[in-house]
């Protein structure tokens, strides 16, 4: 009998096991869908304690932990999961990056080479290659000449991040969960808030030695910082008055995502914040970051369109002061991980920080610099980058600036450091491309602004977007020996297209003394008014006696119209063909129109839709000199035309500002912050 009850026992204990790990996991499962990542890691603990070697409850308690940003505590918990053949597929990569996390570099690519062995999928064992070679590539990444500190006077234990210094106050802003509260669910720490403090200037006056005044730090205005919501990184124009700042909505009636919003500093006081009206309140738009002369903004977005997770895109201010020409930076910079945290330096780099370039474990940062008409990303070196997360960096001038990182040996989560680049050699020499638009007439040069005017390179990839100013100018960011395209815009006028070189034109470093030079190139450019009907003679295109086959010399001329074409999408042409008077009329027209037809299949096989040209021949009918006699004056009349017959500014992709709706104000005071959170 008392082996009976025994058994009965075990088997209570047992069932009770079983119940208490499936109501554990349904608990974590719920919070996951809710986004309560620290929730669920608690009840996926429970489950893992009932039953450690359970792959399904580990795989998911390592889940909880990477979506709470703590992948290195995942890693023993996928170490189990993967070892599942049902779940090794979709949680390997995971693995290696919390493998990664905890700087365990040989034992992930131990790990990708036994998948690479044991799988037999095509796409996978091109991804494992494809991570195999990152790794492997950690050690071929130079040591550079970084030295770092934490910034221990302003580091708390808990959270301090994205440093941005705002030189015309001597302030340092930055971004905190110091002063606790209530716990944001995902991540189970508290609120962020924007943060300045004050810096007082050492003797030798460089931020690397700057301290900070402790007793100045406070939040910056309630009017900005919300209770309950977590506001982000900031960013300054270059006069420190208008900031860009990201805001945290996931319990926002109407903005459901990171949004971003935009304040001005008047009368000693942020204004009511406006939301940005590039910014999509369904989609995750953070981390923005100012050009410095304020016309172009950098920011991390999930919006459509881009390669995977978050991506760095770009937009440009318009003369009526719209952000415009939202686009997406390309796979040069962006992965299907995540890019993160832009900065633009004074030379045009872009600093970022990416968990999808080869790095060392989590976020690192790096720097993409232009040369040869191509974009090279480079990673800043193990000095700088940890197996932790390390981002937000922020540039004073050339050496000196600030990070952000959760490593080992910090005061809390996220500290902030200041870096110094020590390199006795460092010289950085920043190339501008000033320019000015015209309105091209015979007698005077009137001034265009509000142009629009794009940087391509000779792929025609557009590298930046500006307008010109009042005074009709416009500048660029460029770098040294390379060729660019630029195009110009404007509504009513036909697009006008220069190649500007930098080839040949860079100083001799070894004759600079200087830490930073500055080189600034000059160029015009020129626009036409749109006239219909309006005929342009094509001056070189020439065709052998009695035929129509388009020769080389007449190609190069044809190429120009194809860029014209492509250029100007608005226009529509007929081109027409003309014979001189000497021969029969039939033969003529029949000439014309073989010669006019061979000239627009051409200009069609290059990419111009049969939709926006026809052809026409003309033979002798309509000559330019009337009764020409001379060998000259014949060939003037055997000629190539172009006549434009449509426009359709519609067709332009050049925002009019003035038709944007006003970027909506967010005034609501803090307390009455009900009317626009939902409470929790």
């Amino acid at each position: 009998m008392k082996k009976k009850n025994t058994l009965y026992l075990l088997l209570l204990f047992v069932i009770f096991i079983i119940l208490a790990r499936c109501s554990s996991i349904k608990q974590g499962d719920k919070k996951m869908l809710n986004g309560e990542y620290q929730a669920a890691i608690i009840s996926y603990k429970k489950a893992v304690e009932t039953n450690k070697l359970n792959p399904t409850a580990n795989y998911k308690l390592a889940e909880a932990f990477r979506k709470s940003n703590k992948l290195a505590e995942a890693f023993p918990y996928y170490a189990i999961a993967i070892k599942n053949e049902d779940l090794k597929l979709k949680t390997w990569t995971y693995y290696i990056a919390s493998l990664k996390a905890n700087s365990q570099y040989d034992e992930a690519i131990k790990v990708l080479e036994n998948i690479l062995e044991t799988s037999e999928d095509p796409q996978i064992q091109s991804e494992i290659k494809i991570e195999l070679e990152k790794i492997i590539s950690l050690k071929t990444i130079p040591e550079r000449h970084y030295e770092i500190k934490n910034l221990k006077e302003l580091n708390t234990p808990a959270d301090e991040y994205s440093p941005v210094y705002n030189k015309q106050r001597g302030e340092l802003f930055f971004t905190s969960n110091r002063d606790g509260g209530k716990q944001y669910k995902l991540t189970g720490t508290a609120y962020t808030d924007i943060y300045k403090a004050k810096i007082k200037k050492t003797s030798n006056n460089i931020p690397y030695n700057m301290k900070v005044d402790v007793s100045s730090i406070e939040k910056i205005d309630p009017l900005i910082n919300y209770p309950n919501t977590n506001e982000g990184s900031v960013t300054f124009s270059s006069n420190g008055n208008f900031m860009v700042f990201a805001k945290g909505n996931s319990y926002n009636q109407e903005y459901e995502e990171v949004t971003l919003f935009s304040t001005r500093y008047r009368n000693k006081k942020w204004s009511a914040p406006k939301v940005l009206s590039i910014s999509n309140p369904q989609i995750w738009d953070s981390s923005p970051a100012l050009s410095p002369d304020g016309t172009t903004i950098y920011f991390s977005s999930n919006r459509k369109g881009g390669f995977g997770g978050l991506d760095i895109w770009v937009a440009t201010l318009n003369k009526k002061g719209k952000w415009t020409d939202v686009r997406n930076l390309g796979k040069d910079i962006n992965t299907p991980g995540d890019e993160i945290f832009p900065f633009l330096a004074e030379d045009g780099s872009l600093y970022f920080s990416s968990d999808g370039h080869s790095g060392f474990g989590k976020l690192d940062i790096f720097v993409s610099k232009r040369a040869h008409n191509q974009n090279n990303v480079y990673n800043l070196g193990a000095s700088i980058n940890s197996d932790a997360d390390d981002f937000g960096i922020f540039l004073i001038n050339p050496i000196e600036g600030f990070f952000t990182s959760n490593r080992k040996g910090g005061k809390g989560g996220d500290d902030i450091y200041t870096i110094f680049n020590n390199d006795p050699s460092m010289k950085t020499i920043n190339y501008t491309l000033n320019g000015t638009a015209f309105e091209k007439n015979d007698s005077t040069q009137t001034i265009l602004s509000n142009v629009k005017i794009k940087l391509l390179d000779n792929h025609d990839t557009i590298i930046s977007e500006t307008f010109s100013d009042n005074d009709g100018r416009f500048s660029f960011k460029v770098f040294e020996d390379e060729t660019y395209h630029l195009i110009a815009e404007k509504v009513d006028y036909f697009a006008s297209r220069v190649t500007y070189t930098t080839e040949g034109k860079s100083p001799n470093l070894d004759t600079i003394k200087e830490l930073e030079t500055n080189v600034v190139f000059d160029t015009t450019l020129f626009l036409e008014k749109v006239i219909l009907q309006k005929i342009i003679v094509l001056e070189h295109v020439y065709y052998d006696l009695d035929k129509w086959d388009i020769r080389p010399d007449a190609a190069i001329e044809l190429d120009e119209v194809v860029s014209f074409m492509k250029d100007n999408p608005e226009i529509e042409i007929e081109l027409s063909s003309h014979t001189d008077n000497r021969g029969e009329h039939n033969y003529n027209i029949t000439l014309s129109e073989n010669r006019a037809k061979a000239a627009v299949d051409y200009i069609i096989s290059h990419g111009v839709s049969s939709e926006r040209i026809v052809s026409k021949g003309y033979g002798e009918t309509i000559p330019k000199i009337q009764n020409a006699q001379t060998e000259e004056e014949h060939q003037k009349n055997r000629r190539t035309e172009i006549k434009i017959t449509k426009y359709d500014a519609s067709k332009l992709k050049i925002e009019d500002s003035s038709s944007t709706p006003d970027e909506p104000a967010l005034q609501t005071p803090p307390e009455e912050e009900e009317k626009y959170f939902k409470k929790e």
